[in-house]
């Protein structure tokens, strides 16, 4: 179950380290969801992922959360880009993966809407400011 956002652990510099997973279908669309009611931003959608846990590698992390998400085990991933993003209440560092493999069909772990998207349409799709360069990352790909 998740933790409640205000305690989740904070690098040494008040900055929330988050890692993202950059999954795509045989169309090349990117699978995203929607964040849950009560959460930070609630509704607007996003590229799935979670905090990064005290002893964990950011791969470890990555795993951890996509699998309690989306019930997939990644086999492959690779380090696609970093982006800070300052948001008024709260500052994160996204550490974003290109998941080459996995193993298992996504599926709504914890109820959160999901959607397979093209980079394109990802542009007008309502994802959090934050994910805005991953967008212009995919698109210049």
């Amino acid at each position: 179950m998740a933790q409640n956002e205000a305690d989740l652990p904070r690098a040494a510099d008040g900055v929330l380290h988050v890692l993202v997973g950059l999954i795509e279908d045989e169309q090349g669309r990117i699978l995203v969801n929607r964040r849950r009611a009560g959460t930070h931003m609630a509704g607007h959608w996003e590229f799935p992922g979670g905090k990064l846990d005290e002893g964990e590698s950011p791969r470890e992390a990555l795993d951890r959360e996509l699998a309690e998400e989306l019930g997939i085990v990644v086999l492959e991933a690779e380090p696609f880009m970093l982006h800070r993003h300052d948001y008024p209440e709260r500052r994160v560092l996204l550490d974003i993966w290109h998941v080459a493999r996995f193993y298992g069909e996504p599926r709504p772990l914890e109820g959160q809407p999901l959607a397979w998207v093209s980079p394109v349409e990802l542009m007008d799709f309502g994802l959090l400011p934050a994910d805005r360069p991953i967008v212009d990352a995919l698109l210049r790909r």
